[in-house]
């Protein structure tokens, strides 16, 4: 009688990405970038640092970040994220627009003001050869999508009639350049002091209303 022939080993699977483990070190070397990349700007964070500081390989870090320019443009959109959340944008119609406006311009104030934003922007403000990708790479992962998702937020708030906008994009940049103001410049510049929380409620209450005056209902 012929015997059947053992079946051959099944090879041991590797962990395939989005294992915990997996998802743990690459929230481990996200979290080192956030923190490494305003500290010490682009040019002074190497892998090995960011390696070392997530508790994990450099070629961990390759394995879930291909090069340091796509780690730059994560960290970029997490802080972004953190302080200013997509959920944000997302049109409610839930009482006056007022209210979500200034919870929007909170968020944005926080985060252009937090100490992290004000670092980069100084590495950005550095002179930086003419050919350095490194200006593009920081606008288009935070201020650009940041400024296309209120401009979304605004054409869903006009096609409702909350608002009467012509040009939503532009409209989008008047925001938060009003929501800068002299403030922002003089932390950029490195002036002392600070504003107080109820300066900031004023500072936010006035742009929103401001911005109101322009685009409201039944302006033209």
């Amino acid at each position: 009688m012929s015997q059947t022939a053992p079946s051959p080993p099944v090879p041991a699977r590797a962990n395939a990405p989005g294992r915990p483990k997996d998802l743990e070190k690459r929230a481990a070397i996200l979290e080192a970038a956030k923190a490494l990349f305003p500290a010490r700007g682009y040019d002074g964070v190497s892998m090995d640092a960011i390696a070392q500081a997530a508790g994990v390989s450099k070629l961990t870090v390759y394995s879930h970040y291909q090069d340091k320019d796509t780690l730059f443009v994560e960290a970029v959109k997490a802080k972004c994220e953190d302080l200013l959340p997509s959920d944000l944008f997302v049109a409610r119609f839930e009482g006056p627009i007022r209210g979500q406006l200034e919870r929007i311009a909170h968020a944005f104030f926080r985060l252009i003001t937090s100490n992290e934003a004000i670092s980069i922007h100084r590495v950005m403000s550095r002179q930086l050869p003419e050919d350095s990708h490194l200006p593009m790479l920081f606008w288009e992962a935070g201020p650009k999508r940041t400024q296309e998702a209120l401009a979304s937020f605004l054409e869903a708030e006009d096609a409702a009639g909350e608002l009467r906008i012509p040009d939503c994009a532009l409209a989008a940049s008047q925001f938060f350049c009003l929501l800068k103001g002299e403030y922002h410049a003089r932390l950029l510049c490195g002036c002392p002091g600070r504003y107080t929380p109820a300066e900031i409620d004023a500072h936010v209450l006035a742009t929103v209303d401001l911005f109101l005056r322009a685009y409201g209902p039944g302006r033209r």
